[in-house]
């Protein structure tokens, strides 16, 4: 269905003062919720999926994806209840990812899921690869949102065609090419530490892909025309280039993408869009978040007063959310912020990243220490905070319906939930075929509880007056997305973890509270090679328990000790179960090159 839209790097700066804001938890636990939001991804994978997958009633699907075009896109994700794999979105799913990730990694770090996270986007950008076989080549969909409706049926029973459409210079798309430049560019900043080869090439496509959307412009639902009535950009093209080159910016660090930004964001409507929505088509407030980012980091330059008309229109959204501007979005009589019937979610979380990056942006600023809304009101960084709390907080049971909107959380969610997965039984329980027509016939009108638990999905949410019918056709409301839930995971980790007293305007670092330490302890020459033996400490720094801790070895091509495979990545010995705080193990392993780079891919922290 479509989730359509309301409209149709960094420098090391000198005396920022930092003022952490606290967050009393109240009575949510942001890391379950966390926990759960990322499981969501999961669910929503296409193509082979790992051994380390959790969600065990999904199985492998759209293994042909591509092979009609002579191009491997198997893999990617399902944007919500159906099958099709839509470009659009699912870049914007990614770059917010990545963005939450930058801002907010070591609380993630903190609550054991930094290593799902990473995982998550990297299930994005390992599909956007494969989409961008040439420069001037993006493939942004397969499969078709008309045939893909008319059927109900598991992913992994698929007979639905799974036709690819690209865009070219031919048929250009520079709101899609952008995006996916900018999601490109993000995730390269979140893969920068713990894989710089592969954020290096991710880089190299975001670079590609910006210069493909700037040198052929056009909308791309007129080259994808399929996508029209599922995700139609009534925004254009302008915001996605403006978005993407600030991306571009933070990841390269070059001029060349500040320039545009300042050069172009008056012509482009970046400083001139008062818009009081953000969200996979409407990119304006993200780009003039992050231009006023810069402007706080005393970047911009020559384009000061360009990069301050952004930040005015960034302002003029926050008193639109908090409703102290000359144009506020509506509430519901509960309080929830409300934007349209038909999935108003995407907006609420994405306006509660939005605000709580730029309470703590305005935190770290020595320049800054409230917005102006009006000649009489203004907004401190604590109220922005608290205020975007008060969103998650509804969505999570605090409401008048004491409904959690998000699946698996709480007592009380829903349980007929419109996706095609969820709702039928598991391939793994019960093989049979689901036919294209049948699958509504037997699971679509059944009135019981979903087989599957689709947990940590964020559903369309309530109406205007909090009203919502759990039933799994009124997909305006029951209805799950990707880029519902990617917002709300940097703000859930912030919750959760608090600002542990970080500078959001210093460049991030998404450390990980296991530190991994190597080296050579002896080597020796044998039939004239050499081989090395390397002795590895890990080392829990967090101040909790680590269990089900799981380690990524590439390029081991020798002997190892001390640990014991897991699938495809390796856990604790035997002897082991857990680390305790401040605690350390060692392996061994040998070979003839040079030390492995060791990922660490996961654990819990008790």
């Amino acid at each position: 269905m479509r989730r359509g839209s309301v409209m149709g790097v960094v420098v090391v700066l000198v005396g920022l003062v930092v003022m952490p804001l606290l967050v009393n938890g109240g009575g949510h636990d942001y890391g379950k919720a966390l926990s759960k939001g990322l499981l969501f991804f999961e669910a929503q994978r296409s193509g082979v999926l790992p051994n380390t997958q959790r969600v065990n009633w999904r199985s492998n699907s759209g293994l042909q994806d591509g092979k009609a075009s002579g191009v491997d896109l198997v893999g990617g994700y399902y944007d919500a209840g159906d099958n099709v794999k839509f470009g659009l979105p699912m870049a914007f799913t990614v770059t917010m990812m990545s963005w939450g990730i930058l801002e907010y990694g070591k609380q993630m770090a903190g609550s054991g899921e930094l290593g799902h996270a990473l995982d998550a986007v990297k299930w994005g950008t390992d599909y956007f690869i494969k989409a961008h076989p040439q420069p001037y080549v993006l493939y942004g969909e397969v499969g078709d949102g008309n045939t893909d409706h008319y059927c109900w049926q598991r992913p992994e029973d698929m007979t639905t065609d799974r036709r690819a459409y690209r865009i070219d210079p031919e048929h250009p798309g520079s709101d899609l090419a952008a995006e996916t430049a900018a999601a490109m560019a993000a995730a390269s900043m979140v893969f920068r530490t713990h894989d710089p080869a592969y954020s290096g090439e991710l880089l190299n496509h975001a670079k590609q892909l910006f210069d493909f959307a700037d040198k052929y412009r056009g909308k791309y639902d007129s080259s994808i025309t399929v996508a029209q009535k599922y995700y139609r950009s009534y925004s254009g093209y302008a915001d996605e280039l403006l978005w993407s080159a600030a991306w571009m910016y933070q990841a390269t660090n070059e001029e060349y993408y500040l320039d545009y930004l300042g050069n172009n964001g008056d012509s482009m409507g970046g400083t001139g869009w008062a818009m009081p929505e953000f969200g996979w088509d409407v990119k304006y407030a993200g780009a003039q978040v992050l231009a006023s980012k810069f402007l706080m980091q005393g970047k911009a330059g020559r384009h000061t007063a360009v990069f301050e008309r952004f930040q005015q229109k960034a302002e003029y959204f926050m008193c639109s959310c908090l409703g102290k501007g000359t144009r506020n979005v509506r509430r519901t009589p509960g309080g929830l912020l409300f934007w349209q019937r038909w999935n108003n979610m995407q907006f609420i979380t994405s306006a509660s990243f939005l605000l709580t990056v730029y309470s703590d942006y305005l935190s770290s600023s020595s320049a800054r220490n409230a917005i102006t809304c009006s000649s009489s009101s203004s907004a401190s960084p604590s109220e922005l905070l608290s205020f975007a709390k008060s969103q998650v907080d509804y969505i999570l049971g605090d409401n008048p319906r004491a409904t959690s909107y998000m699946v698996g959380y709480g007592s009380t969610y829903p349980q007929q939930v419109h996706h095609r997965a969820s709702s039928i039984v598991s391939i793994k329980v019960d093989p049979s075929f689901v036919s294209c027509r049948g699958g509504y016939n037997t699971w679509f009108g059944r009135k019981g509880s979903d087989p599957n638990l689709l947990d940590g999905a964020l559903v369309g949410g309530p109406d205007a007056y909090d009203n919502f019918a759990d039933e799994r056709d009124n997909y305006e409301q029951t209805e799950p997305a990707t880029y519902n839930n990617a917002p709300i995971l940097g703000v859930l980790a912030r919750l959760g973890g608090g600002s542990g007293g970080y500078n959001q305007l210093l460049p991030t670092q998404t450390s990980s509270p296991i530190v991994v330490e190597q080296k050579v302890t002896t080597s020796w020459r044998y039939n004239g090679r050499t081989y090395h033996r390397y002795s590895t400490v890990v080392t829990n720094n967090s101040g909790k328990t680590v269990t089900d801790l799981k380690l990524s070895l590439p390029k081991l091509y020798g002997p190892l000790w001390g640990l014991s495979k897991s699938g495809e990545a390796y856990a604790f010995p035997k002897w082991l179960n857990s680390l305790p705080a401040g605690k350390s193990f060692e392996f061994v392993y040998v070979q003839a090159a040079s030390p492995i780079d060791v990922k660490v891919s996961g654990y819990t922290l008790g």
